[in-house]
């Protein structure tokens, strides 16, 4: 009897012990960091920015299995300075800061001493790591160097390390979201504010049950582009481009419009929405959604346009799919009750949702719905679609103007999680021919036609960007594996 108490009680000690690992686990062994330039053809304006040229960080990252062979992953996001940090700052000063951090978090990724699926490094490394770095960081600052753009540049490398994941195990990226991978359900990670329970529960349980080889995509009409030949100045692009709202919408078959607005100034959001919406009637187009940018002050704001069209032009209204992102991003410092909002339309966070705890926030001030976006890192928009679906709340992955690599995780996300309707995809208008080398091999990825794009050409383990086919010559790296 006194043997058998023993041994109960060795066997219960190791049952509440640390989980063993999986033999699956890998390790970060070395990182190296690229910028890749890209100018725009032409001007991009949201809110109060006007961009005309935008740099990418492209990251490899190095990891090691438990036989200590090595494996090299690719990741890729464009540091969009006006949307990750909205400030007075000289743009210089804020992009030579993100090019800083990125450079930065290359170095520390050389010395991680963390082993597991890049999933939990990740989340290991966001939680514990990031906010110490942004904290000393923003000490030679003269301002804090915001969470959403720390989040931004390190998306590259947590994109790269889910890449180099999949090759390691000869796989895709999205086929590694479960138990047998991963070490940790996800209420390791997530707490439900319902019934829900997420015991047990794995990211892969919250994708679709089937994934497109075709996603319908969404085109971006900035505050600047002209609608029809008579708003064209003359001083247009003349490189075989459309140069018009009217001209896309018919050669890439487009069905689906966001607009960007104002925020600040309703008659003219009313006025733009008007001709885009008669465009949108004359052209058969679909569905519009409206983005804000956060420069709404009050739901009165949103809520009298919304009534405005119901009452006036109620089939541009039936075609408004869903609303982003009115308010100001900062739901902690600036809450505000959005449940008026929406009741009238799908009301949607975009630089709100850092991360899932932000989400969480936003789901109890009245927002139903989130866009996802891999700059923000995989893992993180992962997180948040899972917390997100449980709680009934409708997804939608929108984009960074993502070209190049970063275009491709970007869809495959949409493709997986199921979106209200389709991706947005806006890097073929405003620099299309930096992704030239990407569309030999993926010209469905880069093009849009009869309003889709195309994942067909997507192949092998990883994210299946097919690198070695493509080819491109890459720029002296800023910082070198070891």
């Amino acid at each position: 009897m006194f043997r058998l108490t023993i041994v109960f009680s060795l066997l219960l000690l190791a049952s509440c012990s640390t989980k063993v690992s999986n033999p699956k686990d890998v390790k970060v062994s070395d990182a190296s960091l690229y910028f890749l330039p890209a100018t725009m053809r032409t001007p991009l304006r949201f809110g109060n920015q006007t961009l005309t040229a935008i740099t990418c960080a492209r990251a490899a990252v190095k990891i090691s299995d438990k036989n200590g062979e090595e494996v090299t992953g690719w990741g890729e996001t464009p540091l969009s300075v006006g949307w990750v940090w909205p400030s007075k700052l000289s743009y210089d000063l804020r992009e030579k800061a993100l090019k800083d951090f990125c450079a930065l978090l290359a170095n520390r990724l050389k010395d991680l001493n963390d082993s597991g699926h890049p999933f939990e490094i990740s989340h290991r490394f966001i939680t514990n790591e990031l906010p110490e770095l942004r904290k000393e960081f923003s000490k030679n600052l003269p301002e804090e160097f915001p969470e959403l753009a720390a989040l931004s540049c390190y998306a590259s490398f947590d994109i790269a390390m889910h890449d180099a994941y999949g090759i390691c195990h000869d796989v895709k990226v999205f086929e590694t979201f479960n138990k047998d991978y991963m070490n940790y359900d996800l209420s390791h990670y997530l707490t439900a504010d319902n019934d829900f329970n997420f015991h047990g529960k794995y990211p892969e349980d919250f994708f679709s049950k089937t994934t497109p080889s075709q996603l319908i995509t969404w085109h971006l009409v900035g505050g600047l582009d002209p609608l029809n030949s008579s708003e064209l100045k003359g001083n247009e692009p003349k490189d075989g481009y459309p140069n018009t709202l009217e001209e896309w919408i018919t050669r890439d078959g487009l069905k689906c419009l966001k607009i960007k607005l104002k925020g600040n100034n309703a008659q003219w959001d009313i006025d733009r929405l008007k001709k885009i919406g008669e465009i949108s009637k004359k052209m058969d187009v679909d569905w519009l959604t409206a983005d804000f940018n956060g420069r709404v002050d009050s739901a009165e704001y949103v809520n009298g346009i919304l009534d405005y069209f119901r009452d006036n032009h109620p089939e541009i209204s039936g075609k408004i799919l869903y609303i982003e992102q009115p308010f100001h991003h900062d739901l902690k410092k600036y809450p505000k009750d959005a449940h008026s909002c929406s009741s009238r339309k799908p009301l949607f966070m975009d630089e709100s949702a850092h991360d899932w705890t932000y989400v969480r926030m936003g789901f109890h001030q009245g927002w139903n719905g989130v866009a996802l976006k891999t700059c923000k890192t995989l893992t993180g928009a992962l997180l948040s679609l899972a917390w997100a679906k449980a709680h009934g709340m409708t997804l939608m992955v929108q984009d960074l103007t993502n070209p190049m690599l970063a275009q491709i995780p970007h869809v495959l996300l949409a493709a997986h999680v199921g979106t209200i309707k389709g991706v947005e995809c806006n890097s073929m208008q405003f620099y299309p021919e930096v992704s030239r080398p990407n569309m030999r091999i993926h010209p469905g990825l880069y093009q849009r036609r009869n309003g889709v794009i195309d994942l067909s050409t997507l192949k092998g383990p990883g994210f299946g960007y097919r690198l070695s086919e493509i080819g491109r010559t890459l720029p002296q790296a800023e910082v070198s594996f070891k």
